[in-house]
């Protein structure tokens, strides 16, 4: 099949979605190509080595990627955010329909919902079918996380996120929740497939584990890591009240906040505050080296705050943890705490409640180490059988593959 990857990111932007996805589907015989935007995600400012014009075309590890002009914004202004999301989707739009290149068909990385709507637009006039991958339920996640709270907007964006599932030809949600509100708003059960999402494995090789060392204060320490963003979704505030509890329950535990967010700053005053010497922050890593950090950790955290989409939300930090192959604490509830749950590879606790965080800690530091080893290895065989990079990818090719099918009925 010709294969367009429609995404505003997409490599060197951390995304799961990344040029490894493109190169093996290229590996499989497909002839792929990206269409996508500068990358300026998650700073809002564009990389180095790259500069916003009218169109840039190059080639990626034998990938050809050609990119589009957009407002670069990522802060917390929702004008800033529109208007990079709208600006990208715009010229994807125009870069999609008067392309000489014809796909087979398209896959759309959501979010943002106006690459759909890109979609949409360039399938309709072009006659391509898309599938559409979605890591987000809008409007369901901007009023989670406090991004929109304006419930004439919020349906707007409904009616819209709407229009895009009737025009795509499979819906591809990250999770059993996702597809059982997509069914709920009515898309068909025949549209849904659901792939769960895969860890960047290329990270979690042995070379990459060896980048990284133990910061010196944390030797001989207990350590529980939590890597990745630090914003409203996380609420990290209850985790550092768990750690009030473990300074005295559990002098032998430490906390390391590995990762940027805009919450850092409040984060570390609080931490401080309360006299915590047991949390540490740290800023954001190369991916190269996350492996090594993940790696260097006796346990791993997965945080949100309480909301009834993160219930159905797999935050992807859960597929990483796994094929680290250390003890998981998961402090969400639904989808997520099913996979450890069916893994057997930790302990599922309530979002938003220091004190049960702190129990399960206790409760996996004070387990012997061969025993914290197994878990950690029933979660890494968990990982290669059901969440691999491989059974992802081919069941999103097979998707493709039947919605072409489908197309030419």
């Amino acid at each position: 099949m010709r294969i367009l990857i429609l995404s505003q990111f997409f490599t060197p932007e951390p995304t799961i979605k990344n040029i490894d996805f493109a190169k093996a589907m290229a590996d499989a015989g497909h002839d792929v190509r990206v269409l996508t935007g500068f990358p300026n995600y998650p700073g809002g400012k564009v990389y180095d080595g790259y500069r916003v014009r009218f169109v840039q075309r190059e080639v990626v590890d034998g990938i050809h990627v050609t990119r589009v002009p957009l407002y670069c914004s990522h802060d917390r202004s929702r004008i800033g955010r529109s208007a990079n999301y709208i600006s990208f989707a715009a010229s994807a739009s125009i870069a999609g329909v008067f392309s000489r290149w014809r796909p087979d068909v398209m896959y759309v990385y959501h979010p943002p919902l106006t690459v759909g709507v890109a979609a949409a637009l360039i399938g309709f006039l072009r006659r391509i079918p898309f599938v559409y991958d979605i890591q987000d339920l809008w409007p369901d996640t901007l009023k989670a996380t406090g991004m929109i709270g304006n419930d004439r907007v919020l349906s707007v964006i409904g009616r819209f996120a709407r229009f895009v599932y009737r025009r795509a030809s499979l819906l591809l949600p990250q999770s059993p929740g996702f597809a059982e509100r997509l069914k709920a708003v009515g898309v068909s059960p025949e549209k849904i497939r659901v792939v769960y999402n895969w860890a960047d494995e290329t990270s979690m090789k042995e070379g990459a584990v060896a980048t990284w060392a133990r910061p010196a204060d944390l030797a001989g320490k207990f350590l529980l890591v939590f890597a990745g963003t630090m914003g409203m979704a996380q609420k990290i505030e209850n985790v550092l009240d768990a750690m009030v509890l473990l300074k005295e329950r559990a002098p032998q535990v430490s906390l390391l906040c590995i990762g940027g967010g805009i919450d850092v700053p409040q984060l570390k005053a609080r931490a401080q505050a309360l006299g915590l010497t047991n949390v540490v922050f740290h800023p954001p890593v190369p991916m190269s080296e996350i492996g090594g950090v993940l790696q260097s950790a006796d346990a791993l955290l997965v945080h949100l705050r309480r909301d009834p989409l993160f219930n159905i939300t797999i935050p992807s930090k859960t597929q990483a943890y796994l094929l680290a192959g250390k003890p998981v604490i998961m402090a969400v509830q639904g989808d997520a705490a099913a996979l450890i749950e069916e893994a057997d590879a930790g302990f599922v606790v309530e979002q938003e409640d220091p004190p049960s965080l702190a129990e399960a800690v206790t409760r996996l530091a004070s387990m012997s180490p061969e025993s914290r080893d197994a878990m950690g290895r029933r979660g890494k065989a968990f990982y290669d059988m059901r969440l691999s990079a491989k059974v992802g990818v081919d069941s999103i090719v097979s998707a493709m593959e039947l919605a072409v099918e489908r197309f030419r009925a």
